[in-house]
């Protein structure tokens, strides 16, 4: 299978350096949709992507993610016929052709696969779709029997055409040979002054090739962005369907209309989330996690029963079982928590292993640590991990306590059972089992606060 997106216009409307098909939708490019969806179809296929506005942004994303897309170049914009003109030296004609575009970026694999099995058998498919309001879309006229005659763009259509209702989303599936034939004979003879690939139906038509149809399983997969209104919109669409899926796999979510997908979230049985949640990424949430108001989760995995309270941020983690996170809590890359930890409010974890059941529950810094199980971490403790140049480790063994406004300044060890007391600045290791401390001694003085002088 030859498979060409088109990603070279310009888009003006958008108002932006950035070219068009690299706007995201749900945390991905449009292309990158457009591609993962062609690229996901069964057998064998290469991808053909013709650039032109923004090309080297284009490319540079197409080398950064790893696709195996051939580019080629469309210099001057003149419609959709020339686009594809400028693929031809690359498509092997013993396969049929797909036609994609980079802004079309919700098309679903089964769509395709349909559409690309009816140009298997010699014809060509052609994916149409029936609007209420087809105002802008290109019409499709069928003869008496009921077969596709032709496609009329809205700018040359009579008011007759315009009345139809059935409508072009551009995507064709093609024989190969026959592609490259007809894209030779094309004439810009309408009101564009452009190259339509859509004349190759009347062409096949004209020639007793049969032109085949399919429709979308759901209307927004066909839906072009062509502005930023339209790309929120679209954005939309997404997330509910997205939400509407989670909700039929069996999650629980306060709002379905206040959640947002960036990337890919697998969870287990008996989920809940509530309302404002952001994930992006990689995630994964276990059976019987629980994810509160407004946090914002990055490729982290939450296992089986943890809890993750209200405005928690959470950034390629891992908290553990029945673990209990928040709120207002922060774990950063590198944090790998165990079964039944507590990490309470404005605790800030970076690069860390914390071990069973231990607890930092308010007001603490814990970077570049290993902390092991049973510990206790006071309010305002610090793991004083940077010497202004170099990162050194914490080490905190089982059952340790740290009391409250303690600092650690690694490289340190406290001791299995050991003790810090309150307001402790650890510069050695702590032994086991010992109370360490090293606040000076209190005393209280004779001494009156000064009094404010009479002007």
């Amino acid at each position: 299978m030859n498979i060409v997106i088109l990603a070279a216009g310009q888009g003006k409307r958008m108002r932006s350096a950035l070219p068009k098909v690299l706007h995201p939708i749900a945390g991905k490019p449009m292309l990158g949709h457009a591609m993962a969806s062609a690229e996901a179809i069964s057998g064998q296929h290469q991808v053909i992507v013709v650039i032109g506005h923004g090309g080297e942004a284009v490319q540079e994303y197409l080398e950064k993610s790893g696709s195996s897309a051939k580019t080629v170049v469309q210099k001057e914009q003149k419609g959709t016929g020339h686009a594809v003109l400028q693929a031809t030296d690359l498509l092997l004609d013993d396969a049929p052709t797909l036609i994609l575009y980079g802004d079309v970026p919700l098309i679903q694999t089964q769509t395709l696969e349909r559409l690309c099995e009816l140009a298997s058998h010699g014809g060509l498919g052609l994916l149409t779709q029936d609007m209420i309001n087809p105002h802008g879309y290109g019409r499709i006229v069928r003869n008496l029997d009921g077969g596709v005659q032709a496609i009329v763009e809205e700018k040359d259509a009579t008011s007759d055409i315009k009345a139809i209702t059935e409508i072009n989303t551009g995507l064709m599936a093609v024989p190969t040979p026959k592609l490259k034939s007809w894209l030779k004979n094309l004439k810009p003879n309408n009101a564009q002054g452009e190259y339509y690939l859509t004349d190759i139906i009347s062409l096949a038509a004209a020639e007793g090739l049969p032109v085949l149809t399919t429709s979308p399983d759901a209307p927004w997969e066909t839906v072009g962005v062509n502005s930023r209104a339209q790309l929120a919109e679209l954005e939309r669409t997404w997330q509910l369907e997205l939400a509407s899926r989670l909700l039929e796999s069996g999650v629980t979510l306060i709002d379905p209309a206040r959640i947002d997908i960036r990337g890919q979230l697998v969870c287990g049985q008996d989920v809940k989330i509530d309302v404002g949640c952001i994930f992006e990424g990689q995630v994964t949430l276990a059976d019987g996690v629980t994810i509160g108001p407004y946090c914002v989760i990055r490729d982290a995995v939450i296992e089986a029963g943890a809890v993750i309270q209200a405005y928690t941020h959470i950034d390629q983690a891992k908290v553990g079982s029945r673990s209990v996170i928040g709120p207002y809590a922060r774990l950063r890359p590198g944090t790998d928590l165990a079964a039944e930890v507590h990490i309470g409010n404005f605790v800030e974890i970076k690069n860390s292993q914390i071990g069973f059941n231990s607890k930092a529950n308010h007001l603490a810094y814990i970077g570049d640590a290993t902390i092991g199980s049973k510990v206790n971490v006071g309010a305002g403790t610090i793991t004083c991990n940077y010497d202004g140049v170099n990162k050194h480790r914490t080490i905190i063994e089982d059952e340790a306590f740290i009391g409250s406004d303690s600092q650690l300044v690694a490289p340190v060890t406290v001791g299995k059972g050991a003790t810090l007391g309150a307001g402790t600045t650890l510069t050695k290791d702590a032994p086991a089992g010992q109370l360490t401390i090293t606040r000076v001694k209190q005393a209280s003085l004779n001494w009156q606060r000064p009094v404010k002088k009479p002007k």
